[in-house]
Order: C-alpha cells, then sequence, then structure tokens
C-alpha cells in the first residue's frame, strides 16, 4: 500500500470515527441547555388564539419599529465602524490600546448602563445634550433617534471587532501590488481591501444586525418604551410578560422565528465565509 493510500485511509477514518464521550456528553448538555428554554416558547405558545392576540397587542407596529431602527443602526455601524476597524488594525499611535479597550466595552458592559452613560451624554440635562436642546431644540431621549443610537451603542462593537479581525488576517500584497501599480489609498480600500474583507464584513453587518433587534436595556433606559415610537419587539414582550404572558410568549416566537430566519439564511453563505476570509 502507497504512503497516500494510506494518508488518505487515515483521513476517511478520521473523518468517520465518532466523538469521544468525555466531548460528546458536555457538547449534548450545551446543546439541550440551549434548545430546552427555546422549546417551552413553542409548548407554551397558544397556538390556536395566536392571530388575535397578535391583532390586539401591536406586535406588528412593535416589529415593523424593530427592523427599521435595527437596520438604520447597521447601516450607521457600517459607515463609522468600518473605517475605525481599519484604524485600529493598520494604524500605529498613542492610546490605541486604550482606544481599543473603549470599542469593546460595550460587549461587556450591562446594556442598562450603556442607556444610562447616553441618558447622561445626550439627555436634556446631559453634558452635550443640553446644549443640543437650547441651541437647536434638539431633544434626542424618549425618541426613535434615542433607539438608533442605544442599538448602534451596543452593536457595532460586534461589526468593529469582525472587520479588524479579518484586516489582521488579510494578505497585503496585494495592496501593496495595487499602490505599487499606481492606485491611491482610497482606490486600493475600495477596490482591493473591501472586496478581501466581504465575507467578514457581511458577517459582521448580520451579527450587528441580529444584536441591535434583540437590544433591551439601552433602549429602554434612554427611549423609553412608547408604542408606535420607542416600543421595540423586546420591550414589548417584556411589558406583555407582566400583564398578558400569551402574548409575550407569541411576541418571543415572532422574534425568535425573525432571528432564526435571518441567521441561518446568511450563516453559511456569509459567517463561514467570514472565517476563511
Amino acid at each position: 500500500m502507497s504512503v497516500a493510500e494510506r494518508r488518505r485511509r487515515a483521513r476517511t477514518g478520521a473523518g468517520s470515527r465518532s466523538a469521544p464521550a468525555p466531548l460528546l456528553v458536555p457538547a449534548v448538555v450545551a446543546v439541550l441547555f440551549l434548545v430546552v428554554p427555546l422549546s417551552g416558547l413553542l409548548i407554551r405558545a397558544p397556538w390556536g388564539d395566536a392571530w388575535t392576540i397578535l391583532r390586539g397587542s401591536q406586535a406588528a407596529e412593535a416589529l415593523k419599529l424593530s427592523l427599521w431602527t435595527s437596520s438604520l443602526a447597521t447601516v450607521i455601524a457600517l459607515v463609522v465602524g468600518v473605517p475605525l476597524a481599519w484604524l485600529l488594525a493598520r494604524a500605529s499611535f498613542p492610546g490605541l490600546r486604550v482606544v481599543r479597550a473603549l470599542v469593546t466595552l460595550p460587549l461587556v458592559l450591562p446594556p442598562v448602563v450603556g442607556g444610562v452613560a447616553l441618558l447622561l451624554a445626550f439627555g436634556r440635562n446631559g453634558f452635550l445634550g443640553r446644549y443640543l436642546d437650547q441651541w437647536f431644540g434638539i431633544t434626542i431621549p424618549f425618541s426613535s433617534t434615542a433607539v438608533v443610537m442605544a442599538e448602534t451603542f451596543v452593536a457595532m462593537p460586534f461589526l468593529v471587532v469582525t472587520v479588524e479581525g479579518a484586516l489582521r488576517a488579510a494578505d497585503r500584497g496585494y495592496e501593496e501590488a495595487a499602490a505599487t501599480l499606481g492606485a491611491g489609498r482610497m482606490t486600493v480600500f475600495r477596490r482591493v481591501t473591501l472586496p478581501m474583507i466581504a465575507p467578514s464584513l457581511a458577517a459582521g453587518a448580520v451579527l450587528c444586525w441580529a444584536r441591535a433587534l434583540g437590544e433591551f436595556g439601552a433602549t429602554i433606559t434612554f427611549a423609553g418604551s412608547f408604542p408606535g415610537r420607542t416600543q421595540t419587539m423586546p420591550i414589548a414582550v417584556y411589558y406583555a410578560l407582566e400583564t398578558d404572558p400569551d402574548a409575550a410568549i407569541l411576541l418571543s416566537l415572532v422574534l425568535l422565528l425573525v432571528s432564526v430566519a435571518i441567521l441561518v439564511t446568511l450563516r453559511d453563505r456569509w459567517l463561514r465565509g467570514g472565517t476563511n476570509a
């Protein structure tokens, strides 16, 4: 038997072996831990009265608000987050580590603390909000603008971290070759860098959108809960849980189905591609 044949059989055998019990058991426990609570939604859902309950719970209004605010937050994150990711990955300046830590801080910061911080900065008595109110008559808190700002604050780090990692891993030889051929820095960025990191950029955008869609703490603290204006789906679920548990279950299912549909559709195409960038 040739060496190549032995290697082929070894690879085939390695791929067909079952997982060892020390790995399989905790893996199954982890799956059950994630699946069992979600199964509870499906089991307890009042399917017979679903349409009637949803029509009377302002679910469509809350879902529409959640979709457009999370989409707008993602667009804003793309516009300002991609340049920031490039700066963190490619530039060198004093305080770089501090900036990187500040960018990732919302990932570990309790969302309600982020909401309080936004309120202290942009509220009517905030150190910036008071001037916006006095000079321009702009009041941000408890408005749809506040919803978008809160979602952007908590979701943008997912995009920045993903894109920064892709920029660090990208082969800079292509960019150097384009620059050698006379391309300007912005041309290199648009025509070479962005196409190279496109899968990771898309993955970061999807993660950012999904996080913004499910944002609750910062939103309710900074924007409040006004149906049709600031009451997103997570907030609607929270208030429905106190007064109408059946409506809360159905609203949770709607949010779950929307999130799962988006992530399942895009995961293989974008998230897996992002890991190869």
